[in-house]
């Protein structure tokens, strides 16, 4: 005890004391900056779900009315400069962790229950479409980012791949909102029309599932779409649609690869696969292999969704209307041409197959 007692005397109070003003230092720093931030998100965040108790809302996903009460907040009253980092927080490193527990949706097994046809007819069509859109966004010239995120957000899993893409692609935040909010326009389109036209094209339940998880944008979307026209067709709806968003890695990693080589220096050295990747894909590896009860399936749904919501309000308040009428009407016609051609390249393949 007396040997104690000498060592904590020989300690300088000095540097105790400087190590608790720096601990408070830090408390303070994170209480003034990120929870304020995420504070406001969580609310925002909260009127999203409540919203679609709403007539006429229930239709949208709570990620898309998040996005819209964030502008909406954002341009009206203004985003206090004190939660600037907490909705950056929000943003980063909320949707990338939920980016990961998707892979919770999503099986090896399913992706075999829909046949090599189901899977050739996804994978074509998403690399189809992103060709498509890249290509078109280039020769009307629309800005390389922006497109890569419309292309990414029609061919793959709509608000999701946006922002999977964004981390690689870096775009502005008006940009991401834009996309966005034009995939959203087209996505609920197609979920609104396409049970309507599936008896006029002759598509049976299987074909018609197929179809729509291999066009539709969102997956909320694709859902509703698909059990409209029945059981069946709302499985395979599902399973396609998350067959979809299984090759949003390899998009990523595609993109990642892209940028590094268009890139010079020290950005240049930068790994192009972000880590949020490699956990994706773990995670749909795990969820393969190991049966994990229903209770906690979805529970971490439920943790994904808000986890998303909030990511994609962050945007939102961070989104400067007069920038997305800087961009004119290109985008959206990029993005109307791109629904065009998911919906007409798939159907053409489920047809053929």
């Amino acid at each position: 005890m007396s040997s104690l007692s000498r060592i904590a005397n020989d300690i300088p109070k000095t540097t105790i004391s400087a190590d608790l003003a720096q601990g408070r230092k830090r408390l303070d720093s994170l209480w003034n900056g990120v929870i304020p931030g995420i504070v406001l998100v969580a609310m925002i965040t909260a009127v999203a779900f409540s919203a679609r108790n709403v007539s006429g809302f229930a239709l949208f996903s709570p990620m898309i009315l998040a996005v819209v009460a964030g502008m909406i907040y954002s341009n009206v009253l203004g985003t206090p400069a004190h939660a600037k980092a907490g909705i950056a927080f929000s943003q980063k490193r909320l949707l990338r962790f939920a980016i990961v527990l998707l892979g919770f949706q999503l099986t090896l097994g399913q992706v075999v229950s829909i046949g090599a046809g189901g899977v050739g007819i996804v994978a074509a069509t998403l690399g189809a479409t992103f060709l498509f859109t890249i290509t078109l966004g280039r020769l009307i010239g629309v800005d390389a980012k922006l497109t890569q995120l419309i292309a990414a957000g029609t061919s793959i899993c709509g608000a999701s791949a946006i922002v999977a893409t964004n981390i690689v692609t870096e775009a502005r935040d008006e940009d991401v909102t834009y996309a966005v909010a034009s995939i959203t326009l087209f996505g609920t389109v197609a979920m609104l029309g396409f049970p309507l036209l599936a008896p006029l094209l002759g598509l049976d339940q299987h074909a018609f599932g197929l179809w729509a998880g291999a066009s539709i944008h969102e997956v909320a979307q694709v859902i509703g779409a698909g059990f409209q026209n029945g059981t069946q067709s709302g499985e395979i709806a599902t399973v396609a649609k998350l067959t979809r968003v299984a090759m949003l890695a390899p998009m990523v990693i595609a993109l990642g690869l892209m940028a590094r080589r268009g890139s010079s220096g020290q950005s240049a050295a930068r790994p192009p696969m972000p880590w949020f990747v490699v956990a994706f894909v773990a995670v749909v590896a795990l969820n393969s292999l190991v049966t994990i009860p229903a209770e906690m399936k979805q529970a971490m749904a439920l943790a994904t969704t808000v986890m998303l919501t909030m990511g994609l309000a962050a945007m939102g308040l961070q989104a400067d209307i007069s920038q997305l009428r800087s961009r004119g009407l290109r985008p959206l016609a990029l993005a109307f041409c791109a629904f065009l051609f998911i919906g007409c390249f798939s159907l053409m393949l489920v047809k053929l197959i």
